[in-house]
């Protein structure tokens, strides 16, 4: 099933999940590829953000995307972490902006509420809806990948909607 193909990215310094999701009629989702991007707190900023723009580089070639779906920092209690997390969702952006890619950023509690039905789920309730929602054989791990996952079926979720709302808005 090929309709459209998204990479969801769950940005982290330290770990950066990656998940391809091809969405079909419908709401049906089905998996492509899953991983962690790690780098380690041990070497320099350029040297981890550039490791991680190789990989999702890579992923982009080989997975051929048809979007790329970020989650969008709104506010950590550490700002060290939200500073990573920018940075690496910045250099995401700007790898799939210059592929010609569309990038969609979620906030984590529309990607919960999305899989979940719930704005306020946790990690586990993530992973375990995102297990039964692709008919993984095991659960994704870390949380990262699930988390990058859930996001690509977000936005596969919610992008027709908001399509057919900014569609509604220009007609008036």
């Amino acid at each position: 099933m090929r309709g459209v193909r998204v990479l969801g990215v769950d940005p982290g310094l330290t770990r950066c999940g990656l998940g391809v999701v091809d969405g079909g009629a419908g709401r049906a989702v089905s998996c492509v590829a899953v991983d962690v991007v790690r780098t380690s707190p041990e070497i320099d900023l350029g040297a981890r953000l550039i490791a991680v723009a190789d990989v999702v580089e890579r992923w982009v070639a080989e997975h051929r995307p048809d979007v790329v779906a970020v989650e969008r920092v709104f506010s950590q209690h550490n700002v060290r972490t939200a500073m990573g997390t920018a940075q690496v969702g910045g250099v995401v952006a700007l790898i799939a902006a210059r592929g010609g890619l569309t990038v969609a950023f979620h906030t984590p509690s529309e990607v919960k509420a999305a899989v979940t039905g719930s704005g306020r789920a946790g990690k586990e309730q993530i992973t375990t809806m995102i297990t039964r929602l692709l008919a993984l054989p095991t659960k994704p791990r870390p949380a990262d990948a699930a988390d990058a996952l859930a996001l690509a079926v977000c936005h596969l979720w919610r992008a027709p909607m908001a399509q057919r709302l900014a569609q509604a808005g220009a007609v008036r």
